[in-house]
């Protein structure tokens, strides 16, 4: 089972603080070596780390059509004071904070708190290299240096490989007292030793395209090693809960949906269509990834636009457009930028997997403060599924150990297995049953007939591009609510191929990395802020045009 966050370690954070003697001159927002609990500061990084995910995830699912993205051209998708929020968020917070920690603990023989916190630098510091390419590190957090220059992304990619053998290192050393508050895995050794190796293989991963040689043998020694998250307990994800208020422990996704009037995210239509139809039936995670609010298509041109607009010219006949399905999935368009009309009641929301909302059993309702599983969701940061497709990539196009198809499948039996497994966990599980048992399915069975129809395609394709296709699709699928690992999928392999285009038929060369944030290139006197999106992130050497 996915490690939950208890509601009393949440209440921890506001007040195990007190256990600290502040001096009345001190600022008690500020972290300092004489009045920092380190149990506190360890919590705060991981919840910190929580919203850096999700602010570095929402343009890559958007990017990988995975959500609406809601710019008509990639320029403005990608705005440069979009990512002020994120950049705060990792250098004067999770960085900063490490930086703070790892010396205290180290004096303390705190290991798994110094492990905890190196494997989350190293996170963040990757993160910040796929997200912007070259970014500061070296001579950040330096009060007396305002004006930090930039490091190459592949010399910081190579510090973050060195800074997870460090926290695999502290993981094994002997501790003074281990980190039961730790708000992931209550301390757990052994899952953070795994997490820092799915950190690695990511990393490598992303760099065989550069270092083809260097990403075989390290991704082969992971292998050997059988140090990664292979099991359910072992899923690095973020476990919200249902409070309302002090504190609001919710999905950031179901706080943003599930209120009286609606609203929030508009669903990729692309999206919603492939899971609805792309294999001749329905995936059996869809009722879970979406809840609709209506069942029955629209006609009113006053709540949805397009129902009465010729699908674009440079869309082909297999483009899914407007509305992707007959039966109510309700959500924009690639590049779509149209004003919002009154539907905050009927656009398709945010469902029981990841962000803890409604099951979807048809019954057609407008969404609810409270509704569902009350935004006792996760944030699926680093799942066992994920391991399992990487790897069969990695089998495909490097030739590391592994069969590229039994890869496959052991991945989607994992994906199914896992969004499963937290719905029942929810107090939607009632209705999930009554559901199925209503409508004569068996849980098994559809997900036998997916892996029956994935494997078929599979073993009727001729080339490795269509197989890594078939990888790349799937992984796809089962990345929802995860849109960093999509952002490096797509800009890596170029799969899904076939992506929806935008709208606009010129929406100019699609956003390779992220503007520099405007906080960062109007305060720092060496910061130059790129010429264009189209710039790639170090280890992404593919030609120009190679994603859209």
């Amino acid at each position: 089972m996915i490690n939950k966050v208890k509601h009393s370690l949440w209440a921890l954070l506001l007040v195990v603080v007190s256990s600290c003697q502040l001096d009345l001159l001190d600022n008690p927002n500020a972290v300092t070596t004489s009045n920092t609990d380190i149990n506190y500061l360890l919590n705060q990084i991981e919840l910190s780390y929580a919203g850096h995910f999700n602010q570095l995830s929402d343009p890559g699912m958007r990017l990988t059509r995975m959500l609406n993205q809601g710019a008509a051209i990639y320029d403005n998708a990608v705005s440069p004071g979009g990512f002020d929020g994120a950049w705060n968020t990792a250098y004067a917070g999770i960085l900063t904070d490490v930086k703070t920690l790892i010396p205290l603990a180290e004096a303390n023989e705190l290991f798994v708190h110094v492990g905890i916190a190196r494997t989350i630098r190293a996170s963040v510091l990757a993160n910040l290299v796929d997200a912007f390419g070259d970014v500061p590190y070296t001579e950040a957090i330096d009060p007396s240096n305002f004006n930090p220059k930039v490091d190459g992304g592949a010399s910081l990619y190579t510090t973050a490989l060195a800074e997870l053998d460090q926290a695999i290192q502290n993981f094994a050393a002997r501790a003074r007292a281990g980190a039961p508050n730790d708000l992931f895995f209550g301390g757990n050794v052994d899952s953070w030793t795994r997490v820092a190796n799915t950190l690695k293989l990511k990393m490598l991963l992303n760099r065989r395209l550069v270092d083809k040689a260097g990403a075989l043998s390290g991704i082969n020694a992971l292998i050997a090693g059988n140090k990664l998250i292979s099991t359910s307990a072992q899923n690095f994800a973020f476990k919200y809960g249902s409070n309302l208020t002090n504190p609001d422990t919710r999905h950031p996704r179901y706080a943003g949906q599930y209120s009286p009037t609606g609203g929030g995210d508009y669903q990729s239509n692309s999206y919603m269509g492939t899971l609805y139809s792309s294999k001749g039936f329905p995936d059996p995670r869809i009722r879970f990834y979406f809840y609709r609010q209506t069942v029955v298509n629209t006609s009113d041109v006053n709540a949805l636009r397009c129902v009465n607009n010729q699908k674009p010219t440079h869309y082909s006949e297999a483009d899914y457009y407007c509305l992707p399905t007959g039966v109510g999935y309700w959500g924009r368009d690639h590049l779509s930028n149209e004003g919002i009309p009154p539907d905050g009641l009927l656009r398709t929301a945010w469902g029981l997997y990841p962000a803890g909302g409604l099951f979807d059993n048809d019954a057609g309702r407008p969404v609810s403060l409270g509704a569902g599983a009350g935004g006792a969701g996760i944030h699926p940061i680093m799942m066992r599924s994920f391991v399992d497709f990487m790897l069969a990539e990695a089998a495909l196009t490097l030739g590391t150990s592994g069969t590229p198809r039994a890869l496959l499948q052991s991945a989607i039996e994992k994906s199914m297995a896992d969004v499963r497994a937290l719905a029942l966990g929810t107090t939607e599980s009632g209705k999930i049953t009554a559901f199925e048992a209503d409508k004569g399915m068996v849980w098994a069975n559809e997900v036998n007939k997916y892996l029956t129809k994935v494997l078929a395609d599979y073993d009727a394709a001729t080339t490795d591009d269509q197989r890594m296709n078939i990888i790349g699709t799937e992984y796809w699928l089962a990345l929802h609510g995860n849109g960093i690992e999509g952002y490096n999928l797509y800009r890596r392999t170029g799969k899904p191929a076939n992506q929806q285009p935008a709208l606009e038929p010129s929406p100019g060369g699609y956003a390779r990395s992220y503007y520099y944030p405007t906080s960062f290139v109007t305060r720092n006197a060496n910061a130059v802020q790129k010429p264009n999106v189209t710039q790639p992130v170090f280890w992404d050497n593919n030609p120009a045009g190679f994603v859209k």
